[in-house]
């Protein structure tokens, strides 16, 4: 009899990358369990003690292929927001984390590359990707979060001394 090895559930402490050029334009990418639902990079802390920035740059690894720490894509392109946000999460992936999990924590990211690259997908979780300016961007994610950290991305920039547009 085979042994089905089952998933740990997930930890309800989250990432989410804006990924984005310096003009502004924002990579999205669309959901494979749910067709339409388009978001940026995220992605649940593997171990409890597990910096958040390191989080961030294995999901946007794992989820386009863009390693952070390369020479188009040095470790401080990834900018730490600072910023947490606590969201319920939806019910149809409650059951990814432990019982009576209902909410999530969200620590957010931003993550510059020189141009609008090509990614590779993680097939099982997202079938598609569009570089968008980033109010378009915005306007495509079905969360609310997502939409608003996209749209407060040229005053975090600007924020961490990397006003849009500059190199």
């Amino acid at each position: 009899m085979p042994v089905i090895m089952q998933k740990p559930p997930k930890i309800p402490e989250s990432v989410l990358v804006v990924i984005h050029t310096p003009q502004l334009d924002v990579l999205i990418i669309e959901r494979a369990d749910r067709p339409g639902f388009w978001q940026s990079v995220t992605g649940s802390k593997d171990q409890l003690d597990e910096p958040f920035a390191l989080t961030a740059a294995r999901e946007v690894a794992e989820e386009t292929g863009i390693v952070v720490g390369t020479p188009d894509v040095p470790a401080d392109a990834l900018v730490d927001w600072r910023r947490e946000i606590e969201y319920e999460i939806y019910p149809v992936w409650r059951h990814r984390y432990a019982p009576g999990v209902t909410r999530n924590t969200e620590h957010w990211f931003s993550l510059r590359v020189p141009r609008r690259v090509d990614v590779t997908l993680a097939p099982r979780e997202h079938t598609a990707w569009l570089w968008l300016p980033y109010e378009e961007a915005a306007a495509r994610c079905f969360s609310s979060s997502n939409r608003d950290a996209i749209l407060q991305l040229p005053a975090r920039l600007r924020e961490a001394g990397r006003p849009p547009g500059a190199s």
